[in-house]
């Protein structure tokens, strides 16, 4: 019995590293899928006697995949329509192009033709530089955008096979967790009911400090008439995901911008207000939000989302304070179940 145990406990371990190491190269995807996974299950749950279980769990990806795509079809063709003017513009001399000019010259000491600069700008230059390298180049390179979009096309279809399958066997999955966990009824539905308090509390907390960020930041673009400000506030929600520097990326430059075009009293205005409205609010809200209500030290959460933007990437925003909310609650809860342990040897030590 004790030989069969180790050879089993063994095989797991194996195994375990063998499943790591085929996860891990797609590792953002399946975050991915879990995170949605997760955040669709309540509306699964509830469409699934209606509709049946598989019906549902593909309307909510199709849902959910139009939510995303649309909006961020419309803003990439927005950037590239503005880009495009901006671009015809310069050209043209009608951008301020003297301004910026007199701007580089008074701060650097240096003239700068920018008109020159980009009339002389010859494509058929670039086409005749790759010719003459034999292709070589631009072979390697066009192989790695093919190599590249094959591993997201892999990646996506990972994501959407997972996120289905998780919310049409999510019961089960959950079952059969607690089927193969040690714990104990009590300490099992304590741990899956703070886990979800906390999972909850870091995707609410950090989504509402960039919604937040979003909507002061579009505020003081407004007000100064700042060119696309409704566009530049979708932007800076999507960007107040990261803490700290987020919304920075958005007002940062717009403040500069406003400065080239010979606005400094809006430029300076701009700065200080993103510099204290906006910035105090991700510095105070987010760990005091998010902290709070998952139950961590507002230290603690800011620390989990940047390291968990190293280890994670993107998603470690929200994965990030997870993994130290989990431990939190492990540690407490092992804590507790050893405390009548130790009271009770202590006891018969004392006798």
């Amino acid at each position: 019995m004790e030989l069969d145990r180790g050879v089993l406990a063994a095989a797991i371990v194996v195994f375990a590293a063998l499943s790591l190491l085929v996860v891990l190269p797609l590792a953002q995807y399946v975050l991915l899928a879990l995170l949605l996974g997760y955040v669709l299950y309540p509306l699964q749950r509830r469409l699934a006697p209606r509709i049946g279980a598989r019906i549902a769990s593909g309307s909510l990806i199709l849902a959910t995949a139009l939510v995303v795509l649309i909006p961020l079809g419309t803003v990439i063709t927005i950037a590239a329509r503005q880009a495009l003017q901006v671009y015809r513009a310069i050209l043209s001399g009608n951008l301020g192009v003297d301004t910026v000019e007199q701007f580089i010259g008074e701060q650097f000491g240096v003239a700068v033709d920018v008109s020159r600069l980009l009339g002389e700008f010859n494509p058929n230059e670039l086409v005749n530089v790759v010719e003459g390298s034999g292709g070589s180049a631009l072979f390697g390179s066009v192989m790695k955008v093919f190599g590249g979009l094959s591993d997201v096309a892999l990646g996506l279809t990972v994501l959407l096979f997972l996120t289905y399958y998780l919310l049409v066997d999510g019961s089960a999955s959950m079952r059969w967790l607690r089927g193969v966990s040690p714990l104990s009824d009590a300490a099992w539905s304590e741990f899956v009911e703070r886990v979800d308090q906390l999972v909850w509390a870091v995707i609410v907390g950090n989504v509402a400090v960039a919604v937040v960020q979003g909507v002061l930041t579009g505020i003081g673009l407004v007000v100064l008439d700042f060119p696309s400000a409704v566009f530049w506030t979708v932007v800076t929600v999507v960007l107040g995901l990261l803490p700290l520097i987020g919304a920075f990326i958005v007002w940062a430059p717009a403040a500069a911008y406003l400065l080239i075009i010979g606005r400094p009293v809006a430029a300076v205005v701009l700065f200080v207000y993103g510099a204290t409205v906006v910035s105090l609010s991700d510095n105070y809200l987010r760990p005091v939000i998010g902290g709070r209500e998952a139950g961590l030290n507002p230290g603690l959460f800011v620390l989990g989302i940047s390291g968990g933007l190293f280890v994670f990437g993107f998603l470690g925003v929200f994965f990030g304070p997870v993994v130290l909310g989990v431990l939190k609650v492990v540690v407490e809860l092992f804590a507790r179940e050893r405390a009548p342990t130790r009271s009770g040897s202590g006891g018969r030590r004392a006798s």
